[in-house]
């Protein structure tokens, strides 16, 4: 990305389950060139459409449970019964090769990557409404009465964790969600951390 070889940036988005992460993934990878979208492990059934190696890497828990033991994780939780974790080395590298890494990833795995990864940028996204979030939900028409109470509670619990996050971005229309993230990338860029090299030679700090 013409990063005079600097180090990538590190964006972190996490939501409610139907708050329309994938969608507005989908829109800002769109816009911003050379955005590096690591894609997570996890143990849980492939959906209608999905694709392994593309949304997830989809995986046996034998195998995960390996890699768990093998540091193979920067992070993972455990979430309705199915584990969900992101490549350490993928993400390593992609940030040493000075490309812009974006993760689609559960509260719990947001806390562990801010300890990790101080730079990180941290975004929640979420409906303008919980009553909102619970009509995304059911008009999936995929999931049992009783899944979708669970991620109904799951959702409160996660919005006690907003005040973790440096960012909160309200889903309301998909491109307007998605100008506000390629604008928070656009500050990272701009951060004195990020740009003071450009100007070394002439101050002396």
């Amino acid at each position: 990305m013409g990063k005079n070889n600097k180090r990538g940036q590190l964006v972190v988005i996490s939501g409610p389950s139907g708050g329309g992460k994938s969608t507005v993934i989908t829109e800002v990878r769109n816009q911003r060139s050379g955005l590096c979208f690591s894609v997570s492990y996890t143990t849980r059934e492939p959906r209608q459409n999905e694709e392994n190696g593309v949304q997830y890497n989809f995986v046996s828990r034998e195998t995960f449970l390996q890699m768990i033991e093998q540091e193979r994780f920067v992070e993972y939780a455990c979430y309705q019964g199915n584990y969900y974790g992101t490549s350490k080395d993928a993400v390593d590298r992609l940030l040493e090769e000075g490309k812009d890494v974006l993760l689609d990833i559960e509260v719990q795995g947001a806390a562990a990557i801010r300890k990790l990864y101080p730079e990180a940028a941290l975004i929640f996204l979420t409906p303008p409404s919980f009553h909102e979030l619970e009509r995304r939900l059911r008009g999936r028409h995929s999931e049992s009465e009783e899944v979708i109470q669970g991620r109904l509670a799951r959702a409160r619990e996660e919005y006690l964790q907003i005040p973790m996050y440096h960012y909160l971005v309200i889903n309301d229309k998909v491109a307007d969600a998605a100008g506000e993230i390629l604008a928070i990338m656009k500050a990272q860029d701009c951060r004195v951390s990020a740009r003071l090299d450009m100007i070394k030679e002439d101050i002396s700090l």
